[in-house]
């Protein structure tokens, strides 16, 4: 568990995000103090949506099986798999950028190469595209086994390389570093509102890897290792990570001349050859790692939950892997105005989702999961509800998401849309325990069906055939 936050911590995005923090007009301590508290928020949640999969030990799609029927279950992992598709396309690119300034480095030749165009990246840029693409398939391939490995080598080793390169900083910038990555503008109470959006953005930068977190705390031995792992993943390791980060970004400023928050850019700036090889291969080894985890793993599950019968785990990845070259991921980040508000929207879908599954397990189920019923998709399931679906969460999920889609759009509502996660977690929530009154008051009077409990034997059908 600690090896998989450092993945989705330690990547160019990570490093870029907690650097962004300063830039909101704040001063070191308060951008530490809302850090903190945006972590621990992290860190509380992340418990909670862990142990319906552990305690069961089922990933996040089958999981929510149990909230919104057998085949409704489709609706959520669909959300989740298009999203993880954008951001596994987005992150390739960013990989890939550092995989193009070290060929330029070594190969001054290729430059021709990043001149040409087709489909708004160059030819260049497409080989390395394609390359990072490649690679990640390649431990994906292997299966789970293969990326627990890989994340926890991955983890670790960008924190040597940050460390080095923080040192390095350090010491060419004569020790003259100065924490505040902008003008400060707020002070006493004008500060609060700003704090709070940078706790906001902190909870919503990882909004994708806390819903379907379900996916690896069905691993766990036991629900307090999964406790432990996200503190030391989350409080700790976050902290320790923009520590690094902001005293890094500001040393760029006395060394280089001017505020650099792209640790590429700052890797391919070093006089050393071999620091920059070893420096821009190691982003491209943590970005490989947040991809992997973030938006590979989790498109697997959705999409394959979808049709098991017809489309495996390893299918389910490659269609998301696939589908990301269609977006034209680098399109999509070199727009600003596009970024802002697909976070904004993916937020809105997330918070939602979030919002019904905690409380249909800790509030209407009671934390009462029939596993067999998971997994039958006929009247016998407990989870069958009307034809496979519950209709009262989704009858929860589109208003909420339709409230989080007007704030995201409506211009006058734009300093609201950083609170996307949370309005929507909360009408998520709210709207959930209105429409689930019915089947509150039949697991309050024990008038559920009673656990499966299935057999080898009640698997074979009349005709001596297996049932799916």
């Amino acid at each position: 568990m600690f090896a998989f936050w450092m993945s989705d911590v330690h990547s160019v995005g990570g490093y870029v995000f907690a650097g962004s923090l300063f830039a909101l007009g704040l001063n070191s301590w308060q951008v530490f103090v809302s850090l903190l508290a945006g972590v621990f928020i992290l860190y509380f949640m992340c418990n909670l949506i862990a142990k319906p999969s552990q305690q069961a030990g089922v990933p996040y799609p089958v999981a929510c099986r149990m909230v919104f029927g057998v085949f409704g279950a489709n609706v959520p992992a669909i959300i989740r798999g298009l999203i993880a598709v954008a951001w596994y396309g987005v992150q390739t690119y960013l990989a890939s950028s550092a995989l193009v300034l070290l060929i330029l480095r070594f190969f001054p030749g290729a430059q021709p190469l990043a001149e040409t165009s087709f489909l708004g990246l160059s030819t260049l840029g497409w080989i390395g595209f394609l390359i990072m693409w490649t690679l990640q398939a390649f431990v994906f391939w292997f299966g789970m086994e293969a990326i627990k490995k890989f994340i926890d080598f991955a983890g670790p080793a960008v924190y040597v390389v940050m460390f080095l390169l923080m040192i390095y900083i350090v010491v060419r910038a004569g020790g003259k570093i100065s924490f505040n990555l902008s003008e400060v503008k707020y002070t006493g109470a004008a500060a609060l509102f700003p704090m709070f959006t940078a706790i906001a953005l902190v909870v919503s930068y990882f909004s994708g890897p806390m819903l379907n977190f379900g996916d690896f705390s069905r691993y766990g031995k036991s629900y307090s290792e999964v406790r432990k792992g996200n503190f030391w993943g989350l409080p700790v390791n976050i902290l320790a990570f923009s520590v690094v980060t902001v005293i890094t970004t500001s040393g760029t400023l006395p060394v280089f001349g001017k505020l650099i928050t792209d640790p590429i850019e700052t890797v391919s700036l070093i006089d050393n050859s071999f620091a920059a090889v070893l420096g821009a291969f190691t982003f491209i080894t943590a970005t490989i790692g947040i991809n992997i985890v973030a938006n590979f793993v989790s498109p697997a599950f959705d999409f394959s939950n979808i049709n098991p019968k017809r489309i495996s785990w390893r299918t389910g990845g490659f269609i998301a892997a696939i589908a990301a070259i269609f977006i034209t991921p680098w399109n999509l980040f070199n727009n600003p105005q596009v970024i802002h508000y697909t976070l904004d929207v993916l937020a809105t879908f997330i918070g939602p989702l979030f919002g019904i599954l905690l409380v249909d397990f800790y509030l209407v189920k009671k934390q009462q999961i029939d596993v067999d019923s998971l997994y039958v998709a006929d009247s016998r399931s407990r989870y069958w509800f009307t034809n496979g679906w519950n209709y009262p969460a989704m009858v929860a999920l589109v208003p909420a998401v339709v409230v989080g889609l007007f704030i995201a759009f409506i211009p006058g509502l734009h300093a609201l849309a950083n609170f996307a996660w949370f309005t929507g977690a909360g009408l998520g929530a709210v709207a959930y325990w209105f429409t689930s009154a019915p089947e509150r008051a039949e697991y309050a009077a024990g008038r559920i069906k009673a656990p499966l409990n299935l057999t080898p034997d009640s698997l074979i059908d009349a005709g001596g055939r297996v049932q799916s």
